[in-house]
């Protein structure tokens, strides 16, 4: 179980806030939740070895279910991908591949070499397992509360995690908020009109939310559950992981980004959960964001 703490006063604005901190795993993110059992299937059905695509938090997570369950990790990230996610991924010890030009150009890449292999390719965000997983995070929470939480906030990437943690709410009056980066809308769009749809953006420091195209599977298991969606820009995202930075708290944008959207709702009920996907950031983009948020765009 992750811990659930209060936030920090100088964040919370008032309000009764806590933290999901997901971030506090070995590899730094809640992306194991759903690599493990999703692989453990894989591995059941007599794989010996797994390609992924990642930005880089879900080929750590990859890497990392793997080594437990001694299977091979094969990891496709793109040509710009985090420094500090890439050395984790290795350190892991999976076998690296840097190719593409964003996120889904990777995933096209590793899916081909997948075939080429004859192994499963774990796309991330269509597995069941995955959400089966997440939702352990939701269930947590109220265990950790005693009761369900009045908002849950939580960063949409490809939609597997507010998948899994949402439907741990299904049933309650919890408002599951999403939180995507205004400059990779695609998940945003697709839930606005209903059906899968793509961008030609997905350019955002927070690269576990740089999505391109939106996973069919993913929309159809989080339509009926996310009630809200923020967009929120990069400079907002940089100046929530300043804030955060300030009480001692580092994380990478795609987590501030659940910080950065509290500023959007109006008279959220409370308690406020804001769940904290991860810390893994490069040390120059923490220090930019940190010093000089206006460097970024609105």
């Amino acid at each position: 179980m992750t811990p659930l703490e209060r936030a920090p006063d100088a964040i919370a604005g008032g309000c009764e806030v806590f933290l999901k901190r997901e971030d506090t795993h070995e590899i730094g993110a809640f992306k194991w939740r759903g690599a493990l059992p999703a692989l453990r299937v894989y591995a059941e059905r007599g794989a010996t070895a797994v390609v992924t695509a990642s930005t880089g938090n879900h080929g750590a997570a990859t890497a990392w279910a793997a080594r437990e369950l001694g299977l091979q990790a094969i990891v496709f990230v793109p040509e710009r991908a985090s420094e500090t996610k890439i050395a984790r991924i290795g350190a892991l010890g999976a076998e690296l591949h840097r190719e593409g030009v964003d996120f889904d150009d990777a995933k096209v890449r590793a899916a081909a070499h997948a075939a080429s292999l004859e192994v499963p390719y774990f796309e991330d965000g269509v597995e069941p397992a995955q959400y089966e997983g997440y939702r352990e995070i939701g269930l947590e929470i109220t265990r950790q509360l005693s009761r369900d939480p009045g908002t849950v906030v939580v960063p949409l990437g490809n939609g597997a995690l507010i998948g899994g943690v949402g439907e741990a709410f299904a049933s309650g009056s919890t408002q599951v908020v999403a939180v995507v980066a205004k400059d990779a809308p695609v998940m945003a769009e697709s839930l606005a009109v209903g059906h899968v749809v793509t961008s030609a953006s997905s350019a955002t420091i927070a690269d576990g939310l740089a999505v391109r195209v939106a996973i069919p599977y993913a929309l159809e298991r989080i339509r009926p559950i996310v009630d809200d969606v923020v967009r929120v820009s990069e400079r907002e995202l940089a100046r929530a992981i300043g804030r955060l930075a300030a009480t001692g708290l580092r994380f990478e944008a795609s987590a501030a980004a659940a910080l950065a959207a509290l500023d959007h709702l109006d008279n959220p009920a409370e308690p406020v959960v804001l769940v904290i996907t991860g810390r893994n950031i490069d040390d120059e983009l923490f220090e930019r964001a940190r010093r000089t948020p206006e460097s970024f765009p609105e």
